[in-house]
């Protein structure tokens, strides 16, 4: 089974958790430390003959280009983050649509290919807003959304959501819908494709998961990870509240090692590759 392993592309200074904390117009302030920690995710991957796709936001691709010249020749797919790591709940359907056509056209120009996959910033298409966002990136060319966390979570799912591949839009057959993946456990669904929760549990514990994702359900998993996470010298950001602290260093120093166990583990591929391509698994009604 061809499994999909993604990267969102954002340093650390620009998750969402440190909004309050780092305001956008200090982030050409601070230190970026995205080549060094994109240069070592990309020796990794082609280490173990990985394609990945990359959601890249549109202010590292402007001021990092040589990121995304070397991934897309690498092999890698390049789709996009938004232009700013704003959260879709965060806006307008007017300035969505402003942001997501603007980052497309600009990763496009840097990247010399075209972009087709998106995500929200912090899973951020929930249930008020998932129509109109829907709507909005099929119609500026986008192919699918990789943008719903199909969870209960304090920050951000939708858990009525399904939990596979599916066609968000009534009548529309070329856009889709890849939510990250869960696991089911005494019919709750848990967070089983990476992030924090990577971080947090056992590495058993994942690799238990997606092997059941697998075998069991017949599909492929998708898997998230930030540069930032392999990164545990990256500097601390003083006066956050602790459940933010733990949540975002928690294991920083394990989890490369576990992405190596990951990677020797499971077979990976693009977004594109497993969801769009012909041969790609299959989408549910």
């Amino acid at each position: 089974m061809l499994n999909a392993m993604t990267i969102d592309v954002e340093d650390y200074f620009q998750v969402s958790a440190f909004e309050r904390h780092i305001a956008r117009d200090d982030w050409d302030r601070i230190p970026c430390r995205i080549e060094r920690n994109m240069d070592r995710i990309l020796e990794l991957l082609e280490r173990h003959a990985i394609r990945a796709t990359f959601f890249t936001l549109g202010w590292i691709a402007e001021r990092h280009p040589r990121v995304v010249h070397e991934l897309v020749a690498a092999g890698h797919e390049l789709a996009c983050h938004g232009l700013a790591h704003v959260r879709v709940t965060q806006q307008t359907p007017a300035s969505f649509r402003e942001d997501v056509r603007r980052s497309k056209a600009l990763l496009e120009d840097i990247g010399g290919v075209e972009v087709r996959g998106y995500r929200a910033a912090s899973y951020s298409i929930d249930r008020d807003n998932q129509r109109w966002a829907h709507e909005t990136l099929y119609d500026c060319g986008y192919r699918y959304s990789s943008s719903v966390y199909p969870v209960r979570h304090d920050l951000y799912g939708i858990p009525e959501a399904p939990r596979f591949a599916y066609r968000p839009l009534a009548g529309v057959e070329d856009f889709v819908e890849i939510p990250i993946t869960t696991s089911t456990l005494f019919g709750r669904r848990l967070p089983s494709g990476g992030g924090g929760f990577f971080r947090l549990y056992p590495y058993a514990l994942s690799r238990q998961a997606i092997r059941r994702i697998n075998r069991r359900e017949g599909t492929a998993a998708i898997f998230y990870f930030h540069p930032w996470e392999i990164d545990p010298d990256q500097p601390r950001v003083d006066g956050i509240p602790p459940r933010t602290r733990v949540r975002h260093y928690l294991n920083l120093a394990r989890t490369e090692a576990r992405l190596e166990r990951l990677f020797q583990d499971f077979h990976w591929g693009r977004m594109d590759q497993v969801f769009l391509e012909p041969q790609g698994v299959s989408v549910r009604r």
